[in-house]
């Protein structure tokens, strides 16, 4: 068991090392927040089960309980699709269209769309969004706000790990069958993220979004 966390924990700060090794400066107003991230991330039961999969708590990953997943079933590059026995999830990309939008600057860096601020491609238009977030859980459609998607842009489904496409989106389950767990990751020269859409007792609850991993 201690060298299995010994492992864990080893291959946990090589990872680090290669998501931030390629970090950027830049000299605008940032308007981008952690009030969604992994650090304020409560109660401890849902904070231990997502320190299981998402890179912001690789810390922690170590005394986190092991959940079952399922991985996508369909990857293309504009959606993105599980389905596994009573679970079917979609998650569609759009174009972004400027015209459609109010983008507000910083000089001549874009730091808000629509007087929020925005996730992917940060500091640029951009070139696509997360259009809708599909999921059904028992035959029953559950109801996402479009708030929780709506600023979330330049989503990468798949990343290039040695010249081979991997993705790390998945579907985590809770032990005790209450909460279900849609777990996106975004790799990107511009800055990386990753949200989690957690769902409880069949009901959309919140997110959690960290970014910065490049």
């Amino acid at each position: 068991m201690k060298f299995y966390k010994m492992m864990k924990t080893l291959f946990s700060v090589l990872v680090l090392l290669f998501f931030y090794e390629g970090s950027y400066s830049q000299d605008f107003t940032d308007t981008r927040k952690r009030n969604e991230s992994f650090v304020r991330l409560q109660p401890p039961v849902v904070r231990s089960e997502v320190a299981h999969f998402s890179f912001k708590g690789i810390s922690e990953s170590a005394q986190a309980p092991k959940l079952r997943e399922i991985t996508p079933l369909i990857v293309k590059k504009d959606s993105l699709v599980f389905k596994e026995d009573n679970i079917y999830a979609k998650v569609n990309l759009v174009p972004f269209d400027p015209k459609a939008h109010k983008l507000n600057y910083d000089e001549k860096t874009l730091i808000r769309i629509d007087r929020r601020t925005y996730y992917g491609n940060y500091g640029n238009i951009p070139a696509t969004s997360i259009g809708s977030v599909l999921m059904i859980i028992d035959g029953d459609t559950v109801n996402i706000p479009p708030i929780a998607y709506q600023d979330l842009h330049n989503m990468n489904f798949t990343y290039l790990d040695k010249g081979i496409l991997r993705t790390r989106d998945a579907i985590y389950f809770s032990k005790d069958g209450r909460r279900l767990y849609l777990y996106l990751f975004s790799k990107d020269n511009t800055g990386s993220y990753e949200v989690t859409f957690i769902f409880q007792d069949k009901q959309y609850a919140r997110r959690v979004l960290d970014y910065g991993f490049l």
